[in-house]
């Protein structure tokens, strides 16, 4: 599969397929949005927000979510905030996600299945790492999306002024309704 994407690559650059996405480092409209990987948001969420090439700032990870205040997520908005220019932060879990009601001790066995030995986990446990934890999932959609908001919001090193606001997203329709914080 790699191999016929590199070569798709090679005719896209040549037939200067990327004309129409030229734009620059910094979000059109100031915006960051937090949201899952799932492969129905890739075009969706896009299309159903009007956003095109250049507007924002896409974060994903599995599940759409916040879960350290010092983990790779943060670090992407602290950086879009300051040397991007992003005001405004949108968390956007969305309707049958693949991360709820995750099993960390599943994750685990398939872990081990794929050759990953006992050991090895022992080990990263022994280091402190609560790996049943870390895999994971959530079991509500609309609490994740507003813990994640309430890191974002409260987090040290998030501006005062930065708005943020999380959203499940309908993986089939687009449609988006608002999760409120208390």
């Amino acid at each position: 599969m790699i191999d016929e994407l590199i070569n798709y690559n090679r005719s896209f650059v040549e037939d200067k397929g990327y004309e129409p996405y030229i734009t620059d480092k910094y979000p059109n409209k100031k915006l960051a949005i937090v949201t899952c990987m799932d492969t129905r948001l890739t075009e969706l969420l896009p299309a159903a927000l009007g956003l095109k090439n250049g507007d924002a700032k896409i974060i994903k990870n599995a599940g759409g979510t916040i879960t350290h205040p010092f983990g790779s997520a943060i670090r992407s908005l602290l950086v879009a905030i300051y040397e991007l220019g992003v005001e405004e932060i949108m968390i956007i879990g969305h309707t049958d996600c693949g991360v709820r009601h995750m099993d960390g001790e599943v994750m685990l066995r398939h872990m081990q299945e794929r050759g990953v030995s006992k050991e090895q986990m022992e080990m990263m446990e022994y280091c402190g790492i609560d790996l049943r934890g870390w895999l994971s999932g959530f079991n509500d959609t609309e609490e994740a999306v507003r813990k994640s908001v309430h890191i974002v919001r409260h987090h040290p090193l998030i501006p005062a002024g930065v708005k943020v606001r999380g959203f499940i997203m309908d993986s089939t329709t687009g449609h988006l309704d608002e999760v409120h914080n208390d």
